[in-house]
């Protein structure tokens, strides 16, 4: 297994509803609209999104699920087990065995971290949460 503070080092990616960094010097409305997406109903179809990405990861590789609130390692759970934990917006660390490749999601954020250089596995992931309308950038 990989040591997850060995890949929380290294350079990351992040899976999200906006195509890019938005610039610190940007104009329009960012704040207004993060504040927007992270309110109920939105954030909530953002994690199913989060959710539908990681079940489709799950086909391509075994996967190793984290609960940072249980302190549990669950390998392949139940697609129904997985959608409940990431919608339940419980802190996950989501490892891709083969790839060697992690997701992390915080639970109340629109984004997921990626961690791996793994260019095969960045492909898939960007595919899939493409499918799901959402983009993997570099920051």
């Amino acid at each position: 297994m990989v040591d997850i503070e060995v890949l929380l080092s290294k350079p990351y990616r992040i899976v999200d509803i906006l195509p890019k960094q938005v610039p610190a010097d940007a104009g329009g409305q960012y704040f207004t609209i993060e504040k927007f997406f992270l309110s109920p109903p939105h954030l909530d179809v953002i994690h199913h999104k989060f959710a539908n990405v990681l079940l489709k990861l799950n086909c391509y590789d075994d996967i190793l699920v984290f609960s940072v609130d249980d302190e549990l390692w669950v390998e392949n759970p139940a697609p129904a087990d997985l959608e409940r934990m990431v919608l339940e917006r419980k802190p996950l660390f989501v490892m891709l065995k083969q790839s060697q490749t992690m997701l992390s999601i915080t639970g109340e954020d629109h984004n997921m971290t990626v961690y791996g250089e793994n260019g095969e596995a960045l492909s898939l992931i960007s595919t899939i949460a493409s499918a799901e309308g959402l983009y993997l950038w570099k920051p």
